[in-house]
């Protein structure tokens, strides 16, 4: 679903991504594993087109998307959940809701606010609750879910755990595993060992914008020292 070929970033002339090659299938999670600093948020900004590519290429469903600006990214099948959530307090649950929706994509079972409830429960009752009278934990469970009504082949989460109480990440992680699942290929950003043990089948360790290792979290674990 994703193939990362030699991709290199950088912010002015300073580099921060060093010839990176991974790959993540559908139905799969891959995790980035690293410290603050080593690349996680910077690979995942390359990907959607938010911080362009020296070098390398990105493929989605084997079709380059390095080239492309950040918006048609999103129509091809890439949804992006940043760190800091971003969503709109101003407006309620399902306005934010619909704010993210985008046509279904065929074969797929598309995205409806009433399937989304059912996947994060809390959501359910506080339709009508602007963003900015909700929890950490209720207003990451938003952001992924604005994401997914834009029918994403793929889902890019940074860091989608930090900061939270223990039960919400339960419940986060329960979320992750539904999705994949249902077939999503889904990349995260993660420095918490604990929750990539909840969620990952794969793990690439990050380090200063490198790949040191690559496998599953079994074999990349012994050399990650957060």
């Amino acid at each position: 679903m994703i193939e990362v070929r030699g991709l290199t970033a950088a912010y002015g002339r300073a580099q921060i991504l060093f010839g990176l090659d991974f790959r993540a299938q559908s139905g799969e999670v891959l995790v980035l594993l690293g410290r603050n600093g080593a690349g996680k948020s910077t690979t995942l900004k390359s990907l959607m087109g938010l911080v362009p590519s020296r070098g390398g290429e990105i493929r989605l469903q084997g079709e380059r998307i390095d080239a492309l600006p950040a918006h048609r990214i999103a129509r091809c099948g890439l949804g992006y959940v940043p760190e800091d959530r971003r969503i709109f307090t101003d407006l309620t649950v399902r306005e934010n809701l619909e704010v993210g929706r985008l046509p279904p994509r065929p074969g797929a079972e598309p995205w409806t606010p009433d399937r989304l409830f059912r996947l994060f429960p809390n959501l359910a009752p506080m339709q009508s609750r602007l963003g900015a009278r909700m929890s950490g934990g209720e207003q990451q469970m938003l952001a992924i879910a604005r994401t997914l009504m834009g029918n994403p082949r793929a889902l890019l989460l940074d860091e989608p755990a930090e900061g939270l109480a223990p039960i919400v990440v339960e419940q986060l992680a329960a979320a992750i595993r539904a999705l994949k699942s249902a077939g999503l290929c889904i990349v995260l950003s993660e420095q918490n060992l604990r929750f990539a043990r909840l969620v990952a089948d794969r793990a690439c360790l990050l380090e200063r914008g490198r790949i040191r290792a690559s496998g599953t979290l079994v074999e990349v674990q012994p050399a990650y020292a957060p």
